[in-house]
């Protein structure tokens, strides 16, 4: 819809893909730096209201950081929108943070406006492999000692070990030099990141970093995908993890099922009616049956 490369800022129709918009950004050498799965299928208007991410989340943040305007259908037919074209904006209400993670309950996204970024100078892929629990945790506090800053870091659990990706990028100095303080490390022969992202499941969960072992024992050793730096995970099953998290502190969200209801439902509901007052849009496939 507009795009202005000078400011970096790109507004698109919901229904244009993920790969579409990243070709059309890297004409001008940016990109959005978004990285879920099967970008030739997954639109915008979807990766917004289902809260998508990838590995590159480690650095550029989550939907809600990149999302700066956007405009929806309300359940009436209204057309209602919120944000601008500018990173800095407090004018109104934040809708455009309200739609990421909605689940098309609240309105139907039309276009989004999102901040871009250049394309990296340079990259490197690192990987370890047949890592335990505690030396992924290990690794982290080595990143942080060293002062370093993944553009993306991912770790996969298949049933032998965890095995940790991490990719560096940026002006090809800065990497190089990054890459020296990890000399321990090899490179990943290709990009492990589409076989990562494959390897992602169904059910969402989060926990404290730090609590990986218990996190892994929660799941009975099955397939996991973990962000170590958020605290963010993917399964290929639940079983029996929810109790075993929710002791920890944590979450689980399996399809429609968010388990207990949070004290905010009460918020959730108010804007539900606010925006949806028949509940006419995707009803039930939020928490507490919204």
């Amino acid at each position: 819809v507009d795009y202005a490369p000078s400011d970096q800022v790109v507004t698109v129709e919901a229904g244009v893909t993920l790969a579409a918009l990243q070709k059309e950004c890297g004409k001008h050498g940016q990109r959005l730096a978004l990285d879920v799965p099967l970008p030739d299928r997954a639109t915008l208007g979807g990766i917004v209201a289902a809260n998508s991410f990838g590995p590159l989340r480690t650095r550029y943040g989550a939907v809600r950081d990149l999302i700066i305007g956007v405009s929806i259908l309300r359940a009436d037919g209204t057309r209602a929108k919120g944000g601008g074209k500018v990173v800095k904006t407090v004018a109104g209400f934040d809708l455009p943070k309200l739609m990421c993670g909605s689940r098309g309950t609240l309105g139907m996204i039309a276009t989004v406006t999102f901040r871009v970024h250049p394309l990296p100078e340079h990259g490197v892929d690192l990987v370890a492999r047949g890592l335990s629990a505690a030396a992924v945790i290990e690794l982290l506090r080595k990143l942080r000692g060293l002062q370093l800053e993944p553009a993306a870091m991912l770790a996969t659990r298949t049933g032998g070990g965890w095995e940790v990706a991490l990719r560096f990028e940026g002006f090809r100095a800065g990497v190089v030099q990054q890459r020296e303080k990890l000399s321990d490390l090899e490179e990943a022969p290709e990009s492990p990141w589409a076989a990562h992202l494959a390897a992602r499941g169904s059910v969402r969960f989060g926990a404290l970093p730090t609590q990986l072992a218990e996190v892994e024992a929660a799941f009975a050793g099955g397939e996991i995908s973990w962000y170590p730096t958020l605290g963010l995970g993917f399964a290929k099953a639940a079983g029996s993890a929810r109790p075993a998290l929710a002791a920890l502190g944590g979450w689980l969200v399996d399809g429609a099922d968010f388990g207990p209801p949070p004290a905010a439902l009460p918020l959730h509901r108010a804007m539900k009616a606010r925006l949806d007052p028949e509940g006419r849009l995707a009803p039930g496939t939020f928490l507490g049956g919204i």
